[in-house]
C-alpha cells in the first residue's frame, strides 16, 4: 500500500492508475475513558504516600511529575484501589474486565461517528500491551457486541506506543485488498495496572507521570464500501471531514530492544523505557520520514497536517527538532498529552480524534501520523484530508 499515490509538483493528485484510485478512507474515530479523572498532583501525592519511605527523594518524584506537561489522567479504579492489587493474575483479570469494557464503547463511538451499524463490520484489529487473554480480548469484544461471526479478527501484543499507527496501516491493508469492506483498529490500555510498587527506579517514576488508562478506536472503509461512498457524497454540514489514506511506511531499527518496552516476570510488566530515546529520535527520523515522503515526490514542506503520538515531552520535542515544525503542527498532541497523558498504542488515534473534532485541515491538505514504539520502530501514514 506504500506506493499507491501520486502528486504533482503542486501537491495535488495527479491522474491514477486504478490501483492508486483505490484510496480507502478513514470513516469514524471514537474513544472512551474510564470515570476515574485526577490531577496530576492528586496523582503524585497518593503515590508518595504508598511509598513513604520507600522513597529516598520525594522532591524528585514532584519534579519529575511535574515536567512531564500533564494536567490529569483518566484511571480505571480510585486512587486507594492500586495499593490493594495483591498479584500479576489479579491485576491481569482486573485488565480483562476494564479493557472489555473500555474497549466496547469506543468501539461503538467510532461506529456511530461512521454512520455505520455493528453488524456492518467486517475485520476487527485489536491492539493492546497491558494485559494478556486467551481467548484474545478481541474474541470478548466479538461476544459482548454481537459482530458477525464471520467478522475477521486480528490481535495484536507487543508494540505498544507505535500499536495504534501500526494497526491502522494493517486495517487500511485490509480495506486496500476488499475494497467493499470496513474494518476497524481498536487500541485499549490500562497503563495503571502495570504499576510496580516495588521498583524505584527513573524510569518507574517517570512512567507513573506519564502513562494512563483509556481506548480509541478507528473504522477504515474500502474505496468501494457503502461507507466511504456515503462519505464523498455526504452534503450533512455536520459531516466532520474525514482523510483518505493514501500510503503507509514502516521502519524497523535492528538490534534496539532496549530503548522501550517491558521487562516480563512473575511480578508483571516492569517498564524499559532508554534515556536515549530522544537522541535515538534525532538520529533515525528525518531521515526516514523524508525517505518516506519520497516515494510520493513529497517533503516535508508539503504537509499542512501531523497527528504525532503523544510520547512524552523530551519525545515531542526532539520529534519537533528534528523534523524542523512548527509549534502549531504539535498543538493538538501537546493538548492530548495535558489533559489525558500517555495512553501507550491510544494515543495516536485520540490525537486524530482530536483534529477531526477540533480542528480539521482544509479539504485537499497532506498530512502525517506517525508514532514510534518497542521494536524499536516507527510508523507512518500518509493522509489527505
Amino acid at each position: 500500500m506504500s506506493e499507491h499515490a501520486v502528486f504533482s509538483e503542486s501537491g495535488d493528485l495527479r491522474r491514477q492508475s486504478p490501483r492508486e484510485a483505490a484510496a480507502t478512507r478513514i470513516a469514524g474515530v471514537g474513544s472512551a475513558m474510564p470515570k476515574y479523572c485526577y490531577s496530576q498532583g492528586a496523582i503524585t501525592n497518593a503515590l508518595k504516600q504508598l511509598w513513604a519511605e520507600k522513597l529516598d527523594r520525594p522532591e524528585l518524584l514532584d519534579r519529575i511529575h511535574s515536567r512531564t506537561r500533564v494536567a490529569s489522567r483518566h484511571l480505571a479504579f480510585p486512587l486507594q484501589r492500586y495499593a490493594e492489587f495483591q498479584s500479576w493474575g489479579e491485576t491481569n483479570s482486573a485488565w480483562m474486565a476494564v479493557a472489555e469494557k473500555l474497549g466496547s464503547a469506543a468501539l461503538d463511538d467510532a461506529l456511530r461517528n461512521a454512520g455505520i451499524e455493528r453488524h456492518e463490520l467486517d475485520a476487527l484489529f485489536v491492539v493492546s500491551i497491558t494485559g494478556i487473554s486467551s481467548p484474545s480480548l478481541d474474541a470478548r469484544l466479538i461476544n459482548r457486541l454481537g459482530l458477525r461471526s464471520d467478522i475477521k479478527r486480528t490481535p495484536i501484543f507487543g508494540v505498544g506506543c507505535v500499536g495504534g499507527a501500526l494497526g491502522l496501516t494493517r486495517a487500511a491493508d485490509y480495506t486496500l485488498a476488499y475494497p467493499a469492506q470496513s474494518a476497524a483498529i481498536l487500541a485499549v490500555e490500562v497503563c495503571s495496572l502495570t504499576f510496580q510498587r516495588e521498583d524505584m527506579s527513573k524510569a518507574n517514576l517517570v512512567s507513573t507521570g506519564l502513562f494512563a488508562d483509556g481506548a480509541a478506536a478507528v473504522i477504515v472503509a474500502g474505496a468501494q464500501s457503502p461507507v466511504a461512498h456515503s462519505r464523498e457524497t455526504c452534503s450533512c454540514p455536520l459531516a466532520r471531514p474525514m482523510p483518505r489514506i493514501l500510503g503507509c511506511g514502516s521502519v524497523f531499527y535492528p538490534d534496539s530492544e532496549d530503548v522501550m518496552g517491558w521487562d516480563v516476570s512473575e511480578n508483571g510488566f516492569r517498564i524499559v523505557l532508554s534515556p536515549r530515546l530522544p537522541d535515538f529520535i534525532r538520529t533515525h527520523l528525518t531521515g526516514d520520514v523524508d525517505k518516506f515522503l519520497g516515494k510520493y515526490a513529497l517533503c516535508r514542506a508539503d504537509i499542512g497536517n501531523w497527528v504525532i503520538h503523544t510520547g512524552g515531552p523530551k519525545v515531542l520535542e526532539a520529534i519537533q527538532g528534528t523534523l524542523c515544525l512548527h509549534a502549531r503542527d504539535l498543538e493538538r498532541s501537546w493538548n492530548c498529552l495535558r489533559r489525558f497523558g500517555n495512553l501507550s498504542s491510544a494515543s495516536v488515534l485520540l490525537v486524530l480524534e482530536d483534529v477531526v473534532a477540533n480542528e480539521p485541515p482544509d479539504p485537499g491538505t497532506l498530512g502525517v501520523l506517525l508514532a514510534m514504539g518497542p521494536g524499536f520502530s516507527t510508523e507512518m501514514i500518509l493522509l489527505q484530508w
